[in-house]
């Protein structure tokens, strides 16, 4: 079996790390795997949205630390090979569509990092977090600096890679790591129907959202709105906008195309 399992169905592009037997450690392959297909999503007009998650019962443990370079790939812990880990934190970041993860069992190291760099985070009541890398000798990785002190604030951030504890779902819904946490036995079904709201959603509008509110720490007040300005009017421009308007007109469910 494959270590990345990719299946598309209804707009839904689905990525399972499948690495079970290593708690879904991520390895160099996988790195430019995973960066591939956020770039391919992002390019795609039948693909609306991205979901991530781990195979066997965990997320991911993050890097695979037992992983080596092939021949003719950069060595291990050199700067290329970090700036080829890093090139997938920044499809992520850069993809146009919803990235949902879904979280059961550990989500540690990169493999934190990596769900957190998803739009939404869902969790199961059994999942944990760690930013574990001090724990390694390692400093922090994979855009978590940019993302962790945007969601639960700078002394906590520090906090949380400082000492590199276990997180509780509770705990990382409580800290706004996490959108949602539900029953382990309910995950599937409640992140499902998560998932199908948003690709049956206007995906012009919900993209330039996105790309709104990620660049807003960004930016000074003035030029958030005319950013707005902006992204209103090719929102606006969408046969989506146009069926909206005739949904509400006619007392009916708009039927969004995506376009």
């Amino acid at each position: 079996m494959p270590d990345l399992i990719i299946e598309r169905a209804g707009g839904v592009v689905t990525a399972t790390i499948n690495r079970p037997e290593r708690k879904n450690a991520l390895t160099y392959a996988l790195f430019d795997e995973l960066g591939s297909l956020f770039d391919e999503v992002s390019a795609s007009e039948s693909d609306r949205v991205l979901v991530l998650r781990g195979a066997g019962g965990a997320f991911s443990s993050g890097m695979d630390l037992g992983d080596r370079a092939r021949d003719g790939e950069p060595a291990a812990g050199t700067k290329a090979a970090m700036v080829r880990i890093h090139a997938a934190a920044l499809s992520l970041h850069h993809c146009t569509k919803p990235t949902v993860a879904i979280v059961d069992g550990v989500a540690a190291g990169a493999g934190m990092s990596l769900a957190l760099g998803c739009d939404l985070v869902i969790a199961s009541d059994q999942a944990r977090f760690s930013a574990i890398f001090v724990r390694r000798g390692l400093s922090i990785d994979f855009g978590l600096s940019w993302i962790l002190p945007r969601l639960v604030g700078l002394a906590r951030a520090k906090e949380l890679a400082l000492f590199g504890e276990m997180v509780s779902a509770d705990e990382a819904l409580a800290l706004g790591m996490v959108a949602r946490v539900v029953p382990a036995d309910a995950l599937g079904e409640v992140a499902g129907a998560l998932v199908q709201r948003l690709a049956s959603g206007p995906t012009v509008a919900i993209s330039n959202s996105m790309a709104l509110l990620d660049a807003s720490f960004d930016r000074p007040m003035a030029d958030a709105v005319d950013a707005e300005g902006d992204a209103q009017v090719r929102s606006i421009a969408t046969d989506d906008v146009a069926e909206a308007v005739a949904a509400f007109l006619e007392k009916r469910d708009a039927t969004f195309t995506g376009r």
